[in-house]
């Protein structure tokens, strides 16, 4: 993956592994994540500041405000929701309750090599709680916090699966805003 200066990371897509076919459930779940992560690195990838801050009207959603959303879920769903931990910089300086949009509205005009640290940094949190919970109860490890709905605990099955559907709905975001923006499309 390279970058040129004032630009996110240009990974190479033709490094995206497919999942296996033939797989156990957690080399299956992961490889999708895995693939997904790499979808989206490959559609945000190699763009300035500005073209990160490109919106397809009527939508005001930005490439910058998506990789920092898509940090900010990272760290949600694996540090904090399933391990449990405190939120951590910068999303615990946030007022949510004054800007709940705030990773959208402020990642459109952050620089690119930051947003991608940031998420670089995020995937490596996520990572981390994955494999302590597959150390502990595998897929069938319970969150630490609990669905606010039902309170009961999700399974990492659950935040794993939600994760591949969360990264799927944007990659569909992303392809449309790149197109726009210098016509690169593909899957």
């Amino acid at each position: 993956m390279t970058a040129a200066a004032g630009t996110t990371p240009n990974p190479d897509p033709t490094a995206r592994v497919d999942p296996a076919p033939h797989a156990n459930e957690a080399d299956t779940l992961l490889g999708f994540l895995r693939y997904q992560r790499d979808t989206f690195r490959w559609k945000t990838g190699g763009l300035t500041t500005e073209q990160l801050a490109v919106t397809l009207p009527p939508s005001d959603m930005t490439l910058g405000g998506m990789i920092k959303h898509l940090a900010l879920v990272e760290v949600w769903w694996f540090h904090q929701v399933l391990g449990g931990g405190d939120e951590p910089e910068p999303w615990a300086a946030v007022d949510w309750e004054v800007d709940p949009d705030w990773e959208w509205r402020t990642g459109a005009s952050d620089a690119p090599g930051d947003l991608a640290e940031l998420y670089d940094e995020s995937v490596r949190i996520a990572d981390a709680g994955i494999s302590r919970a597959l150390a502990t109860d595998g897929f069938d490890t319970l969150s630490a916090k609990p669905d606010g709905r039902s309170g009961r605990p999700f399974t990492l099955r659950w935040i794993v699966t939600h994760m591949i559907e969360e990264y799927a709905r944007h990659n569909g975001h992303a392809d449309l805003i790149r197109q726009s923006i210098d016509g690169r499309v593909g899957e």
